[in-house]
């Protein structure tokens, strides 16, 4: 693949390249799982059991703003920098990475964003995940992929992720379409959020967006007509700046892909997401059905 990487590519696709042993510094897998507390999985204990040959296991959490009091913030430059070319990634290595959620994609869509942010368009989604891998029969193992490090060098593209002060701006001068791809009920704070410490409820003037609306009952991404329909039907306008949020800034990036794949590019995200806005907004803007913030 040239200049104009694929955002998603298949199973099979990637299966040819595993088997014909095309990988290397020019080509490179990243198992990027990651799960909540809430569900009950060790995403590293289940890559040293089972992955996709050659694939390395990317840490969100390790990869991230360890400062910070919020969970797994955008690192710096040199700190993303350094943490991929350990997997020997350079900067004219394809990266293809996944994740292994029952979802088909949950988590990976916040890599592949990163890896945009940091100044490297030359990574794709595997469509369906793990579990469509899985499905169609190719293989798998527990060996761990051995990589010389590589030089990579980052570069952040700043307008592509937004601060907390942005959204709060941003509640008057409506220059972004805030798109919350949490699931509805928590959108309308009549469901918990997962984590402890914050209520649910939404950013004034956000749209909710599910995440898992942009896959099929298999895990599979929608098509660009069917995504475009839902933006459509969800009144959010590809033609005016985008922003999505979720929980903490993982899920989120489920909304960049899909306007990514509809043809508009320059998306963002708010990598602190609703559990930083609960803390730091005053009452009036967290918006809930039935709570209020204590």
């Amino acid at each position: 693949m040239g200049a104009q990487t694929q955002a998603l590519v298949s199973a099979k696709w990637l299966a040819s390249v595993v088997k014909s042993h095309h990988l290397g510094p020019s080509l490179r897998i990243l198992d990027t799982s990651w799960y909540l507390p809430m569900m009950k999985r060790d995403a590293k204990m289940e890559f040293a059991q089972s992955h996709i040959p050659a694939a390395s296991f990317f840490d969100i959490d390790e990869c991230s703003d360890r400062g910070s009091k919020f969970d797994h913030m955008l690192p710096s430059e040199q700190l993303f920098a350094d943490y991929v070319g350990n997997l020997g990634i350079c900067n004219d290595s394809h990266v293809v990475v996944y994740d292994a959620s029952d979802y088909g994609m949950f988590s990976c869509t916040r890599v592949w964003w990163m890896f945009r942010l940091f100044g490297h368009p030359r990574v794709s989604v595997l469509n369906g995940g793990f579990r469509n891998w899985v499905r169609e029969g190719h293989p798998v193992t527990g060996a761990r992929a051995g990589h010389e490090p590589a030089k990579f060098t980052a570069a952040l593209h700043r307008p592509w992720v937004k601060s907390f002060e942005d959204i709060t701006d941003n509640i008057s001068t409506q220059s972004l379409q805030v798109v919350d791809v949490r699931p509805y009920a928590r959108f309308r704070g009549v469901e918990p959020e997962p984590r402890e410490g914050a209520q649910p409820g939404h950013i004034p003037g956000s749209k909710c967006m599910p995440f898992f609306k942009f896959s099929d009952d298999d895990g599979m991404m929608i098509s660009t007509e069917q995504h475009k329909q839902f933006f459509e039907r969800s009144r959010e306008d590809l033609c005016k700046p985008v922003c999505g949020t979720c929980g903490s800034g993982v899920t989120a990036c489920h909304v960049v892909l899909a306007a990514h794949l509809c043809g508009a590019p320059g998306a963002s995200v708010y990598d602190g997401s609703w559990y930083e806005w609960f803390i730091k907004a005053p009452p009036e803007h967290v918006i809930s059905e039935t709570k209020s913030k204590l």
